[in-house]
């Protein structure tokens, strides 16, 4: 079973820029596409972003021109850039994977890993 450990989550002022990461453990051989996701206290688990095996990567519409997804597999790390932070972004990121994340997007329960999550609050 995954065991995922983040790192980078944080407090930054609106417009700031952060750098999530997450390392996937506990799985043996390659690791999978890996996605990106975020809740707020009382809404859905949804989405951000998801990698794929060769580097290809989808995003949330709110993602786009602002996050960028990526993965180093000799490290087993995950990765999510994010800059120009708005309060709206606040939120617990999760990273999680799967072996088909274009086809489970959108659907957490196709996805396993999570761990605890990473905290971002953006203020105004």
């Amino acid at each position: 079973q995954a065991l995922v450990i983040y790192s980078g989550g944080g407090s930054v002022r609106s417009g700031g820029s952060l750098r999530l990461s997450c390392v996937i453990l506990g799985m043996e051989g390659y690791i999978p596409d890996i996605g990106w996701w975020r809740q707020v206290p009382g809404k859905e688990l949804e989405p951000v972003a998801l990698i794929d095996t060769v580097g290809d990567s989808k995003y949330a519409d709110f993602a786009v021109g602002r996050f960028t997804i990526s993965r180093d597999d000799a490290k087993r790390t995950g990765y999510l850039q994010m800059i120009n932070l708005q309060p709206e972004d606040t939120a617990m990121y999760y990273c999680a994977t799967t072996k088909f994340g274009w086809l489970n997007w959108g659907q957490p329960n196709n996805w396993f890993g999570w761990g605890q999550g990473t905290q971002v609050t953006v203020s105004s």
